[in-house]
């Protein structure tokens, strides 16, 4: 039976706030900002609208306030195409980030998690996570975590995890009993040693698979990408070349959307790799954190760079 979405998305919808400045600064100083723009945010919100600008099929099951943000987030993530039937809302606030970004394309972050952080596991519905072909578990409270996993698994889907920064303090062993339902997992170098305590993000992942993923990847930045598979697979790949970083607020949840996407439409590892890395690059050249290319930018700029 062909399923309804390519990726769906659990986690966090939540409101970005963002202000490009001068330069950060420290106690008692000053710096102007120089723009200021706000829109829905979020890892998993960002996951489903980059799939939808990509040419793909997405939904989400976030929970949100019954407030003004959590309209905006809904309104949004409608406008691009995002299936919202699994939106849920409660009394309460929409979570938001406050993000800073200076000049060279760095940013600080504050976050109030607020009603994302009430989704539970009875929010969770069985038959909406049999429709699809992936679904993408990010920076989510451990038990509703575990419990769309199983119903992932269940419904033969892929199931990706990314713990993201706070999450990934609690150690590798916290995670062990999600870990063994979850087919991918998706951590920037930091994560992986707060995961395993490893500094070396390729001994990170190796231990990382331990515990019963498939494949690890480790998004490095503007180092590029590292991925290694239970198979014994490797693959390094440097991140593609861009004329000016301006955002990179959601460059890892671009090339998540990307590297599922691509294998969802059938692309082996290697190819959904450089597919993601290409989506992500681009993505840190334009402000907001879900401002992705469609499919047909992405190939040419892979074009481009003569990697196939």
């Amino acid at each position: 039976m062909d399923k309804e979405f390519d990726v769906l998305a659990v986690g966090h919808g939540l409101i970005d706030i963002r202000f490009i400045v001068e330069r950060f600064v420290g106690p008692d100083e000053e710096s102007s900002i120089l723009k200021q723009t706000r829109g829905v945010g979020g890892s998993a919100a960002n996951v489903a609208i980059d799939v939808s600008r990509l040419g793909g099929r997405s939904s989400v099951i976030i929970k949100v306030g019954l407030d003004g943000f959590g309209r905006i987030v809904i309104d949004e993530l409608m406008k691009e195409n995002v299936d919202v039937s699994g939106v849920k809302v409660c009394i309460g606030d929409t979570g938001f980030t406050v993000v800073i970004i200076d000049g060279s394309g760095r940013i600080v972050m504050y976050g109030y998690k607020g009603a994302s952080e009430k989704l539970v596991p009875n929010d969770i519905d069985e038959q909406h996570v049999s429709r699809a072909r992936s679904v993408h578990i990010a920076s989510l409270r451990k038990d509703t975590s575990i419990h769309t996993a199983k119903l992932a698994k269940k419904h033969n889907a892929i199931v990706s995890w990314d713990p993201g920064r706070k999450l990934s303090l609690m150690g590798i062993d916290f995670f062990k009993d999600l870990l063994q339902y979850v087919d991918i997992v998706l951590v920037n170098r930091n994560e992986a040693r707060n995961l395993t305590g490893i500094n070396d993000y390729k001994e990170a992942a190796e231990h990382i698979l331990e515990y019963g993923p498939e494949i690890v990847v480790v998004k490095r930045g503007a180092e590029g990408v590292y991925a290694k598979t239970k198979k014994g697979e490797e693959y390094d790949f440097p991140a593609f070349p861009v004329e000016k970083v301006v955002d990179t607020t959601g460059a890892g949840d671009a090339f998540a959307s990307g590297l599922l996407l691509g294998l969802v439409r059938g692309y082996n590892l290697r190819k959904a790799l450089i597919y993601g890395n290409a989506v992500a690059a681009l993505k840190t050249t334009k402000l907001g954190s879900h401002n992705v290319p469609n499919h047909d930018e992405v190939i040419k700029f892979i074009w481009e760079h003569q990697i196939f």
